[in-house]
């Protein structure tokens, strides 16, 4: 009779590439396998896969998660021109995880892991600083044109029902410059509202959403009223969390996060969340100790590493010398979809069985072992650096002993 713990209903397992990939089936087959029965659904996102089905395996991934409802997600590559090449691919296939968050309508959701000897840059900062980026439209799907001669620019409304049209000067160059356009939509930003509110609540912490209305007095204008709506139907909600919601000028919240002590989720129109993501990640310590979930409104989870494929670990590992890639947010994406697993499923045992091995990373770091990344920042210093397996090897060690 098998010891494993059974998880009730099945995960999507996407793969990727590279050293991702690599310390992906390393984490499966040595963290998690030997531990739990549990049904995988699984799909490969190798970039060579992508480019062999014309990228409908992304598609069908991406269905699938809306299907069983949980997901977890390893690095893969969008392709420039230069892997085009080296992959003798067909085209530049999209972004997988954009495709993906366009089909579930979803919200990235980034946070921090908290290690005592991996002090964060910012003092002030000792709770988590989560990011949720809205992942749609603005500089992302604009229209640019450059400027070469004297000219009008003009924004024009055109209705279907051919009703009045809107028309409004942009500027009237008289010599060489540059234009963009972009937009939104209601649907996309109230569902980036709902999904920030859903997540606030399930981790009972305060939401902030910070923009720019008293510039942007219609477009930054039309978020802020969309997330006041919101907020007023789950005032109650809130109330019972124990929790608050907080509107602050872009500038304002960007000074307060770094007087704060974290402990609350940032909500992030899309530029500024694709900056600061990366802000805070480096705030605390690496993009490796940053955790990524994407959630839908209707309650569907993609979990994955915040960081890439790791290109140069990768090449490196072709030539047969030692490697020391940090698995810790690769791990995380699995705990995180095992966690969210066991408490839709009202397991407890697989719930626990994920914050035991998180447990078991922490503790790892902060017995002093480390990869090369977190030993270059650790405070109290350490003299050496763990090999990628090695780390792995520490950590079940350490999971056994718990």
């Amino acid at each position: 009779m098998s010891n494993k713990i059974k998880v009730k209903n099945k995960i999507v397992e996407i793969d990727g590439d590279e050293m991702a990939r690599i310390i992906w089936h390393i984490i499966k087959e040595r963290l998690i396998l030997p531990y739990l029965d549990i049904d995988i659904e699984y799909y490969d996102l190798g970039i060579k896969e992508r480019d062999r089905t014309d990228d409908k395996i992304t598609i069908e991934s991406a269905e699938a998660i809306k299907k069983h409802r949980v997901g977890v997600k390893c690095a893969t590559i969008t392709p420039n021109s230069a892997r085009v090449k080296e992959y003798s691919l067909k085209q530049q296939w999209k972004s997988p995880n954009g495709t993906i968050r366009s089909i579930l309508d979803g919200t990235v959701f980034r946070k921090p892991i908290i290690i005592k000897n991996i002090p964060p840059a910012v003092r002030s900062w000792t709770k988590p600083i989560i990011i949720g980026r809205h992942a749609y439209g603005d500089i992302y799907k604009d229209v640019e044109i450059l400027i070469e001669k004297p000219g009008k620019v003009e924004l024009i409304f055109k209705p279907l029902d051919r009703g009045d049209e809107k028309t409004l000067l942009v500027h009237d160059f008289t010599g060489n410059g540059v234009i963009l356009a972009m937009h939104n939509t209601e649907k996309s930003i109230r569902s980036f509202a709902k999904s920030c509110i859903n997540y606030a609540i399930s981790e009972k912490v305060d939401l902030w959403f910070g923009a720019k209305d008293t510039i942007s007095k219609i477009y930054h204008g039309y978020f802020r009223d969309i997330f006041n709506e919101e907020i007023e139907r789950v005032s109650d909600k809130f109330k019972q969390a124990g929790i608050n919601y907080r509107y602050l000028l872009i500038d304002d919240a960007v000074a307060q996060v770094i007087k704060s002590q974290g402990g609350f989720l940032w909500a992030c129109m899309n530029y500024d969340g694709d900056v600061m993501s990366d802000m805070v990640a480096t705030g605390f310590g690496s993009l490796g100790l940053m955790t990524s979930v994407l959630v839908s409104p209707d309650g569907n989870y993609e979990y994955e590493a915040a960081h890439g494929t790791v290109v140069r670990h990768y090449y490196e590992y072709l030539k047969g010398n030692p490697t020391s890639t940090n698995s810790i947010a690769s791990i995380f994406a699995w705990t995180g979809a095992i966690r969210k697993r066991g408490q839709l499923d009202e397991t407890p045992e697989v719930v626990a069985f994920a914050d035991k091995l998180e447990g078991a990373v922490i503790k790892t770091v902060e017995n002093g072992i480390m990869t090369k990344d977190l030993m270059l920042i650790a405070n109290p210093p350490v003299e050496k650096f763990a090999c990628t397996e090695e780390f792995i090897d520490a950590v079940i060690e350490t999971q056994n002993q718990r």
